[in-house]
């Protein structure tokens, strides 16, 4: 759509202290691999809270393509399964948007069936690397029909007969470790994944409870082996979405660097491995207090209340970067109002996401008036307390570069603008209303082509 529609840019300015209580959309990826899940599990599975962003609407619809049944119902999504191994080849292509998460599971999921699956995408998600799945999925036999050099549209099929693997992705990112074990899904024998560095185990966590046989190994050297058997059996299940700690990373942000501020989120997922910025901010001085913590769904969460604080610089390990990788732009945000020096490192992923946001983020901080650094894997901001403020921000159709910098312009001396904002509709549509309704104030400008 970005491609066609004149872009909506906003623009965000000071307006007093940000006061009150709110939720944030479900997780978006909790809600990816619910649908997915869902879809080859024998029976019915409800959801509920699930994240209705573009992203995991486009799951949806790719889970209703493949032969699954998606509804909804008095609020819940209803999906009934066709079981592990039922899927019917598509009869056009699987479109995901701007859906990285969807579209990469995805291929683990559906490119190992033996039919052709053709996967495509909007402009930004068609110039994102799609090799980091395809090289492992290669070695279950799938063949790669067509591609724009290892980018989409991408057409997969899967051979007749799958074997598991043994693979060590040369790269930490949840993304292909789950892209892998959803293949494995399929695959004759057992699936292991093996992490140097652990990343986010959603996808461990949901498929013990649709059932598989799945065990997780921990080596002396911190490195975790994953072990899935293959072609067995899923269950259905009823799944309570937790709030998005990376949606709720905005508003508390928001809180921290505007005076006055008192702000509680509700119901966040509190897994340790999504965590890493809480621990940042709290490093750095923040006033975060985590209440009511509890478990729902075999995930961790609690309330979470951010104060008004004064930041200092910090030193971010590349060790923490798994833990938070989408985090790192509204992360620098917050390292703008810091006394000192933030230094992030290990932040080469960051240049394969929905834009390369390491430079998209420097350039951001460039045309507000914040000193920083910019490396091939790391990033230097000079806080300031008083950021000026008063630039516009070339987003790249980055939904999170968008957040970010309209949440800088909450606390600056000058407005801070967008080009544009549709984007921020794939992962959480109601964040300007949820910002007004604490104190906000954003201004929608015309239209632009």
């Amino acid at each position: 759509m970005h491609d066609i529609e004149a872009a909506r840019p906003l623009s965000s300015n000071r307006n007093g202290k940000l006061v009150g209580s709110t939720n944030v959309p479900g997780d978006k990826s909790i809600s990816h691999r619910s649908l997915m899940f869902g879809a080859i599990a024998d029976g019915r599975t409800v959801i509920s809270g699930l994240l209705e962003g573009e992203d995991v609407l486009s799951t949806a619809n790719a889970m209703s393509a493949l032969g699954a049944v998606v509804e909804k119902i008095n609020g819940d999504y209803i999906v009934d399964g066709v079981g592990n191994g039922g899927f019917r080849q598509p009869e056009d292509a699987l479109d995901f948007g701007n859906a990285g998460t969807g579209s990469r599971l995805c291929m683990g999921l559906v490119g190992i069936y033996p039919f052709k699956s053709k996967f495509v995408g909007d402009a930004s998600l068609s110039s994102r690397p799609m090799g980091r799945v395809l090289t492992p999925l290669t070695k279950f036999g799938v063949q790669i029909l067509d591609q724009q050099n290892g980018k989409m549209p991408i057409i997969l099929r899967g051979p007749d007969l799958a074997y598991g693997i043994s693979y060590e992705p040369p790269m930490a990112s949840a993304q292909v470790k789950s892209c892998v074990l959803l293949a494995g899904l399929m695959a004759a024998g057992v699936t292991t994944v093996v992490e140097a560095v652990p990343t986010r185990d959603h996808t461990e966590r949901m498929l013990k409870g649709f059932g598989a046989k799945i065990e997780i190994e921990t080596m002396s050297s911190g490195a975790t082996k994953v072990h899935l058997q293959g072609q067995g059996r899923l269950l259905p299940q009823k799944i309570e979405v937790p709030g998005d700690p990376s949606s709720a990373a905005f508003i508390i942000v928001a809180a921290l660097i505007t005076p006055g501020s008192d702000v509680t989120i509700k119901n966040v997922l509190m897994n340790k491995t999504r965590t890493g910025l809480f621990e940042t901010l709290t490093e750095m001085g923040a006033d975060l207090e985590f209440s009511n913590l509890r478990t729902a769904g075999g995930e961790d969460v609690a309330d979470i209340r951010a104060r008004h604080s004064e930041l200092r610089g910090v030193v971010v390990p590349a060790t923490r970067a798994a833990s938070m990788i989408d985090e790192y732009p509204i992360l620098a945000i917050a390292a703008s109002f810091a006394l000192g020096e933030t230094n992030m490192l290990g932040l080469e992923e960051l240049r394969v996401k929905e834009s390369d946001r390491l430079a998209t983020v420097a350039r951001g901080l460039e045309a507000n008036g914040v000193e920083c650094r910019e490396a091939n894997d790391s990033l230097s901001v000079t806080g300031y307390r008083q950021v000026p403020g008063g630039g516009t921000v070339a987003t790249n159709f980055d939904h999170r570069i968008a957040m970010s910098f309209l949440i800088m312009g909450l606390a600056s001396r000058q407005p801070v603008t967008i080009d544009d904002a549709r984007m921020i509709a794939t992962s959480f549509p109601d964040f300007v209303p949820t910002l007004e309704r604490l104190g906000a104030e954003f201004h929608r400008l015309p239209a632009t082509n």
